[in-house]
Order: C-alpha cells, then sequence, then structure tokens
C-alpha cells in the first residue's frame, strides 16, 4: 500500500483557504499540484524541474 503523500504549500500562499497555490511533496521522487485542482499530480523528472525553477527565477527577480 503506498504511502500518503505530505503535501507543502509554497511559501507564498496566502493562508491556509486559499486555493490559488503550488503544493509539493517529496516521497522519494517530487511531486507537484495546485491546491484548487488536488486530484492532477505532475511528477517532473529532475532535469526538468531544475529548467523551470531556473527559468523561473530568471524571469521572476526580487
Amino acid at each position: 500500500m503506498p504511502r500518503a503523500l505530505r503535501w507543502q504549500k509554497s511559501s507564498y500562499s496566502a493562508g491556509t483557504d486559499d486555493t490559488n497555490c503550488l503544493e509539493i511533496a517529496a516521497a522519494p521522487t517530487l511531486h507537484l499540484r495546485e491546491s484548487d485542482e488536488p486530484a492532477t499530480l505532475l511528477t517532473p523528472a529532475p532535469a526538468a524541474l531544475n529548467a523551470l525553477l531556473t527559468a523561473l527565477k530568471g524571469q521572476f527577480r526580487v
């Protein structure tokens, strides 16, 4: 029986009632989902996720 994933919301989420945020779980691979569509999971390859995060960091400099 697969164990339940422990989801963590993005630190940019507005709070516990916010349904417009990204959640991530690691067990042993990374899984992503949007709070308003929790049944839809993405399991990106590590290289693809790294490329995405690198591109996003370049676009959203703070």
